[in-house]
Parts: C-alpha cells; sequence; structure tokens
C-alpha cells in the first residue's frame, strides 16, 4: 500500500488495513483477498465523508496484492471510491507517469522489465 497526500491519514490507514486483514485472518486461516481489503478500507474512507465531526481522509491510495496466481493493483481517492488497473501512477507528476506507463505496459510484460519499468516510473525519470 503506498500512498499521495497526508501522511498522518495514510497512517490511519495503514493501521486499519492490517487490524483488519488480522481479523480475517483469525476467522478463515487465510489471507485476506486483495479486492475484500480495498473494499473494506474504501468503506472506512467514504464513512469519513459522511460522518459529522470528522474530516475525509486527504490521501489517495494504491494497494497491490497477489490472489489465486494474479496480480491486482487497485486505486482508492479519499472519496472513498476504488479502481481496479493494470498500471496506474498517481501524485505530482501523475500525467506523465500515466503517459510514460501506456507506453511501456503490455500484458506480455516480463517480471524483470515490469520491475524495471516501475522503478525507471517511481524514480522520476520520465
Amino acid at each position: 500500500m503506498v500512498y499521495s497526500g497526508m501522511g498522518p491519514d495514510y497512517r490511519v490507514l495503514v493501521r486499519r488495513a492490517r487490524k483488519l486483514a488480522q481479523q480475517y485472518f483469525l476467522v478463515y486461516q487465510e489471507p485476506i483477498p486483495t479486492g475484500q481489503l480495498v473494499q473494506r478500507v474504501a468503506s472506512v474512507m467514504q464513512e469519513y465523508t459522511q460522518s459529522g465531526g470528522v474530516r475525509p481522509f486527504g490521501v489517495s491510495l494504491l494497494i497491490a496484492g497477489w490472489d489465486e496466481d494474479h496480480p491486482y493493483l487497485f486505486q482508492s481517492d479519499p472519496s472513498g471510491a476504488y479502481f481496479a488497473w493494470k498500471a496506474t501512477a498517481m501524485g505530482k507528476n501523475y500525467v506523465n507517469g500515466k503517459t510514460f506507463l501506456e507506453k511501456r505496459y503490455n500484458n506480455d510484460l516480463e517480471l524483470e522489465d515490469a520491475i524495471h519499468t516501475a522503478i525507471f516510473d517511481t524514480e522520476g525519470e520520465l
């Protein structure tokens, strides 16, 4: 899980996500599926948009996971909406990042190339 936005808000959500994952594991004796974790964290974010006395979380999240031999990547915004992606970027320079990924990404990308692409994009060498 990575974020763009306010660090303290991110830490609150990470703690909540860890707690949700731990509760799931205690009940089912297996890791929480990525989609369920994203749905539950996004639900917490959405609740804060409608609750009195609290402000919405000021973060967007990227949550990645591996379930049933498939990788998953989700993005959640401060409203609690979430989206599945094959590749995406967020933050200050996200437009250039997405353009870079659109040029480099394809379904046949090898692991080494994917790692190089992610590092290259993360370092901002677009």
